[in-house]
């Protein structure tokens, strides 16, 4: 398949810190940039479908533990930064 050309921008979003540091290792993980593991994330997410094989998830499972995340998806639209 060939190559799809887009224009990316450049943006400043803000994440809770183990979980970023979870995508960065993702993303080490996968080879992939951060920017390029969140587009394939959220591609696959407006699609329905699944972004990670069962492999990645247990990857993600151990990255998780090793960086102190404990966050999940009830966790969604319910985080609040402290003072």
């Amino acid at each position: 398949m060939s190559p799809t050309v887009v224009k990316r921008t450049q943006t400043g979003v803000r994440l809770e810190s183990s979980l970023l540091k979870v995508l960065k290792g993702l993303a080490e993980y996968t080879d992939l940039s951060l920017g390029d593991l969140l587009e394939g994330i959220v591609l696959h997410a407006f699609e329905g479908k699944a972004p990670f094989s069962d492999e990645t998830r247990r990857v993600i499972e151990q990255l998780k533990v090793v960086y102190g995340c404990e966050l999940n998806a009830a966790d969604s639209h319910r985080l609040v930064e402290r003072d």
